[in-house]
């Protein structure tokens, strides 16, 4: 193999996305739109499952806009592990034109094949359709209000340790190398979405996570564009720490308090919203949000189980996290009301656990979760 052209062709390819990123547009408006498209993707394992149930509650909070034809919910099969399988595609080119169609995207867990599995070695669907549509901030909130948490976490989506996750090289059988990648644009505009967060949302810090210490290029451009980023936001502390110790911080419970917003690259992004998670009750529970100019996509962050749909228990799968995302959808849509009401009623829920998901039949399904959080929020 010709390892020098392939590199090449990566750089370029490179390239050519910072240009196009370059000749990006302002955000999409919804309040324009005569029509708004909310496209509901099951994705595979319980993701289907739980993905009905979010969409029931969605409609269910929505029924007046989707009555009068503002709202539309549009279903979009086809992003199994085996029909990607089938066309080796992380997205088969029909349903990425689906997608297309839509102004927002409710998406369920898809299967990631890894060395070793029945499947091809395709890309991470997510990972995929977060570059398709440019989709380049991650958005996950972390709220524990008796712990005094409250954290943003704001994850580089389309750069990082997994852009090139697929395409990395076999020299031989004792050397495999894999590539990051850090540009300016990137960076820039990931910092400017947390600190505009923070400035809208009355925060005081962000804090940049990396490892500019070891990583010295990457992770020293993404650190550097970000405290550039900083000057433009007066009265916002920025400060920055290396991913391995902000690991610890998280748990400290007398430094943890003080983190308002985070910033990441990509990788550690993953690993610290993961980690985060647990004090809210774990991934089952928390949702994400994915933003772009013109497309936005909203997901549940675990996995799709697939074993439970092989034991026959996704009817009992929680639907929690694909709801919450569901929440953070009508927020990012300008339905803030509906959406309080949503988060609220899961606080309720939760609390009262007349109906509790086990994963098995010694618990509540997700329809029956469902219905209970729509009765709680009728209440309201």
């Amino acid at each position: 193999m010709d390892y020098i052209s392939k590199f090449e062709k990566l750089i370029n390819e490179q390239i050519d996305r910072v240009k196009m990123m370059k000749q990006q547009g302002d955000f999409i408006n919804y309040d324009e739109l005569d029509k708004l498209i909310i496209g509901v993707v099951g994705g595979d394992g319980i993701g289907p499952a739980i993905t009905a149930q979010a969409q029931r509650v969605l409609e269910y909070l929505l029924a007046d806009k989707v009555k009068s034809g503002k709202i539309e919910f549009k279903v979009i099969d086809g992003l199994t592990i085996e029909n990607r399988a089938k066309v080796n595609k992380a997205i088969p080119d029909d349903v990425l034109e689906e997608l297309k169609k839509c102004h927002v995207i409710l998406k369920g867990p898809t299967t990631t094949p890894r060395k070793g599995d029945k499947w091809p070695n395709i890309e991470s669907a997510n990972v995929a359709m977060r570059k398709e549509l440019d989709l380049f901030a991650n958005v996950r909130p972390v709220k524990v209000p008796e712990k005094g948490i409250d954290w943003t976490f704001f994850r580089e989506n389309t750069e990082g340790a997994y852009v090139l996750g697929s395409q990395g090289i076999n020299i031989d059988e004792d050397i495999a190398i894999d590539f990051k990648v850090i540009t300016t644009g990137g960076a820039e505009r990931i910092a400017r979405a947390a600190f505009d967060f923070a400035k809208k949302n009355g925060k005081k810090r962000v804090t940049v996570v990396t490892k500019a210490n070891v990583v010295k290029t990457t992770d020293g451009k993404f650190l550097e564009v970000c405290k550039e980023v900083a000057k433009d936001y007066e009265g916002i502390e920025v400060d920055d720490w290396y991913i391995d110790i902000m690991t610890a911080k998280l748990v400290d419970e007398k430094r943890r308090t003080q983190f308002e917003v985070m910033v990441l690259p990509n990788l550690y992004g993953d690993i610290l919203t993961d980690e985060a998670a647990e004090f809210q009750g774990g991934v089952g529970t928390a949702g994400s949000a994915n933003i772009g100019k013109k497309y936005s996509m909203f997901e549940a962050i675990h996995g799709s189980a697939p074993r439970m749909v092989e034991e026959g228990r996704d009817i009992y799968a929680d639907p929690s996290s694909i709801i919450r995302a569901g929440g953070m959808l009508l927020n990012h849509i300008g339905h803030v009301e509906e959406a309080d009401k949503l988060f609220k009623a899961l606080e309720i829920c939760n609390e009262e656990q007349e109906h509790v998901i086990t994963g098995r039949d010694t618990g509540s399904t997700s329809e029956e979760f469902a219905n209970y959080l729509m009765k709680t929020i009728e209440k309201l």
